[in-house]
């Protein structure tokens, strides 16, 4: 409303005046929207009048609440440290580029930076992209053709299902983290290049690719593989450096897409790396590296500070790793059903889609902020609610949330 008043009569009335068809348009867009709030399933976005942190405020509610859905694993988004470097960057860099790369949009920091994400996942050559959603959506067409295949996994980031519609390659889907599947798609193909296709850790379920298998299939059939491991780069494995480190395998998948604005400081910005000659064609063709902006020196300034606190010695991952045991084995001690493995995405299992979200409407009466995904974010009939742990959580606020979700739980009869 502040916006509508500032508008003088004549621009108001001009907003106002709609043709036929733009009301028609309206009113088939309107019975959509009804239909999704029957279904129970309208998103409501809450707004947070704070700094991404463990702890938060949020409009409406007179107290700060936990935060326990943010892609925020390590606790960096506002980072005092990191925070600091970045206002250095701008002072020193400006704040944006005005440009694509290859015109005027290249820094020396962008360099560094693609230069320490190689060094970081052991690849000979990185390129950046605004986020991992440009970088998925611009690398299938490029590398692919009419005579060669892509197998996906049935259940990959919805970026990948996207990207792989852009590329004229022959596609099969197989059936989500099955073997069995895979190797018969894999058998039955003839085609010149054959690319097997993979999130490393599913974002809506906490599971894991089973990537010991799927480069062993790999290998059997002369495929090539590509993980997207935005929810495992930076604290999943040893040493954060994802799934390939979580299975002690580090080196065996052939590109890896993964991004900036989750465990790496939390703003924007992805990137690909793996072979030299992925990475000097992607420069050439590939459409959302050419045709989007750069990525501010800030984010930049952020993802090399990030980087190199991961190349040294820290806690981060270990305070992680203990905050994902403690909620998961509370949770599953009060009788939830966790789905997932060991990893910080702890997804409390509902089944229907207006208790998950009625569940996390009364959770944040409880100072606990979650938030009930259905589908058709996740499949019918799986609804949940998505717990993500940070490193930045104490081990108090991790216990505040599992009492909340058992008094809550026992309010509508999820457990006893």
């Amino acid at each position: 409303m502040k916006f509508l008043s500032s508008l003088n009569m004549h621009q108001l009335k001009h907003i106002r005046s709609y043709s036929s068809a733009t009301q028609n348009f309206r009113a088939i867009l309107q019975t959509q929207l009804d239909d999704i709030k029957a279904a129970g399933t309208f998103k409501t976005e809450r707004v947070i009048t704070s700094a991404q942190k463990s702890q938060i405020n949020v409009d409406g509610i007179p107290k700060k609440v936990i935060n326990f859905c943010a892609n925020n694993y390590l606790g960096l988004s506002a980072n005092e440290d990191i925070k600091n470097y970045s206002k250095e960057m701008v002072d020193k860099y400006g704040h944006g580029l005005s440009s694509v790369r290859f015109i005027c949009g290249t820094q020396n920091i962008h360099k560094e930076l693609e230069a320490k994400i190689s060094q970081f996942h052991q690849r000979e050559d990185a390129i950046l992209y605004a986020a991992c959603f440009d970088a998925n959506a611009g690398i299938f067409e490029v590398i692919l053709t009419p005579e060669d295949a892509v197998f996906s996994d049935e259940l990959n980031h919805a970026s990948i299902i996207d990207g792989l519609r852009l590329c004229k390659a022959q596609k099969q889907r197989y059936s989500h983290r099955n073997m069995h599947d895979l190797e018969e798609k894999l058998k039955a193909s003839d085609a010149r290049v054959k690319l097997i296709v993979t999130d490393g850790v599913f974002s809506m379920d906490g599971n894991i690719a089973p990537l010991p298998e799927i480069v062993n299939l790999a290998k059997k059939y002369n495929a090539i593989t590509f993980v997207d491991d935005c929810h495992a780069t930076g604290f999943f494995g040893k040493t954060g450096r994802g799934t390939e480190e979580y299975y002690d395998m580090m080196g065996s998948v052939d590109i890896i897409n993964s991004t900036l604005g989750k465990a790496l400081g939390g703003a924007m910005g992805g990137y690909t790396c793996g072979p030299k000659e992925v990475i000097q064609l992607l420069r050439q063709k590939s459409r959302p590296y050419l045709f989007s902006n750069s990525l501010s020196p800030a984010i930049v300034g952020v993802g090399i500070k990030v980087l190199d606190m991961l190349l040294a010695p820290n806690d981060l991952i270990g305070n992680l790793q203990k905050n994902t045991r403690r909620f998961r084995d509370g949770m599953t001690k009060a009788g939830f059903t966790i789905s997932g493995e060991d990893h910080p995405i702890s997804p409390v299992m509902l089944g229907d889609a207006k208790l998950a979200q009625d569940i996390s409407n009364e959770l944040l009466n409880y100072g606990i902020y979650v938030i009930g995904f259905s589908f058709p974010v996740v499949p019918k009939g799986k609804a949940r609610i998505r717990v993500q742990i940070s490193a930045a959580h104490t081990e108090e606020e991790i216990d505040q949330a599992i009492n909340a979700f058992v008094e809550v739980g026992r309010k509508f009869n999820v457990i006893k």
